[in-house]
């Protein structure tokens, strides 16, 4: 059984509730690659258990705060409760969507599983997680209340390289031909989980989509950073007018103009594959007006280093999307980016509505879906920030 004694500085660390502790906080220990461990205080009684890495500066993410080493009883109760979660709030309709598990937030470090119909797709982010991979998906078929038809490894993320583990995609179980089929109460679209991002599609969106299709009605709506469209194509199913969708990936592309069709708003929903930041700034020099703007870019700071330029970034996008929304109208812009803070988010778009000489109410910060549940002592599982506003 191995072990790691910390610091003293990691000792508080851990019982200021973070669930990781860094190399730097350890004292004492050997392990193996991905091992389960015992976590030890200076004094020598145990703090918990927690799984470790030799690569990563994140070196233990724990699992429990008990003395009593993880049985297969524990982590069936952990993968359990997430799917009881997802079954109290609706999410497990057999030809729907939603996070399975989400990782850290749920006592599960390193494992995200999102299902899209009965197709499981994993992502696997650190050595631990990667080792209990297939005993994962044993955990989660048993914990269903229906059969899945496949899963797929999906570990492809770039976070894996700080865990000094490959890139992998694979079809672990059954097997997937194309795309998956996925309804939303009235919104269908497929689902490719090999080639589109993260795991297929972004589920952290799904309630924002629906709220900003609700200021949709009679409206021309623009959806910026489209990516599949969901926001523009919800937003058509609400009664929009015209939906213009601006996107740069050419089979994100390809994939909105299908999913427009299947939805019957092919006739009100428009694709252009453009550099978005530019052509915003082209059609407000036009002095084209929207009464619905959308802006959901991917995530402009990565890292701490690249907050400087992600707040230029984040103030002149806001700044492009405001010029593009007639008076009295809506503006909905998200930032991904865990390094921004929803509070500095709210000053950036502050910023962006004084260059823009508008007078802008934020009339609701949202996060995102409950799926994507954020843990109060790990800061770091709340990311998303959308906003609402109101412009003059």
């Amino acid at each position: 059984m191995a072990s790691m004694k910390l610091t003293g500085k990691g000792r508080r660390w851990v019982m200021g509730g973070h669930p990781w502790i860094y190399r730097d906080d350890i004292a004492a220990g050997t392990a193996q690659a991905g091992d389960l461990v015992q976590v030890i205080a200076p004094t020598g009684e145990s703090i918990g258990w927690a799984l470790y890495s030799d690569a990563s500066r994140i070196a233990l993410r724990l699992v429990t705060r008990g003395e009593e080493q993880p049985t297969r009883e524990f982590w069936m109760q952990q993968v359990q409760r997430a799917v009881d979660t997802r079954a109290r709030a609706g999410m497990l309709e057999p030809d729907g969507a939603c996070r399975l598990i989400a990782g850290d937030s749920e006592g599960l470090p390193g494992m995200v599983v999102d299902r899209y119909g009965k197709v499981a797709v994993l992502q696997l982010g650190t050595q631990g997680a990667d080792r209990m991979g297939e005993f994962l998906v044993e955990l989660i078929r048993e914990a269903l209340p229906f059969e899945l038809d496949a899963v797929v490894n999906r570990s492809d993320t770039a976070v894996r390289k700080l865990e000094n583990l490959p890139k992998q995609t694979e079809v672990m179980q059954g097997s997937v031909t194309g795309p998956i089929d996925v309804r939303d109460g009235d919104l269908l679209y497929a689902v490719d989980v090999f080639q589109g991002h993260k795991t297929g599609h972004y589920l952290d969106q799904v309630d924002n989509r629906r709220r900003a299709a609700r200021l949709a009605e009679g409206e021309r709506v623009l959806d910026a950073f489209a990516y599949d469209g969901l926001f523009g194509i919800r937003a058509a199913l609400a009664g929009a007018s015209d939906v213009l969708c601006l996107e740069q990936n050419k089979a994100a592309c390809e994939r909105l103009v299908v999913c427009a069709e299947r939805n019957g708003v092919a006739d009100r929903v428009r694709v252009e594959r453009v550099n978005c930041m530019k052509d915003l700034r082209a059609r407000a020099e036009e002095g084209e007006e929207y009464g619905l703007v959308i802006l959901d870019p991917p995530a402009f700071a990565r890292s701490k280093r690249e907050r400087a330029g992600a707040e230029r970034g984040y103030v002149e996008l806001a700044r492009r999307g405001l010029a593009l929304t007639r008076s009295g109208g809506a503006l909905v812009s998200a930032s991904c980016s865990f390094n921004i803070k929803a509070s500095d988010f709210r000053g950036f778009l502050a910023s962006a509505a004084q260059l823009a000489g508008r007078d802008v109410w934020l009339e609701r910060m949202t996060g995102a879906a409950p799926d994507h549940p954020e843990l109060l002592t790990l800061p770091e599982s709340s990311y998303l920030k959308c906003a609402f506003l109101r412009a003059d």
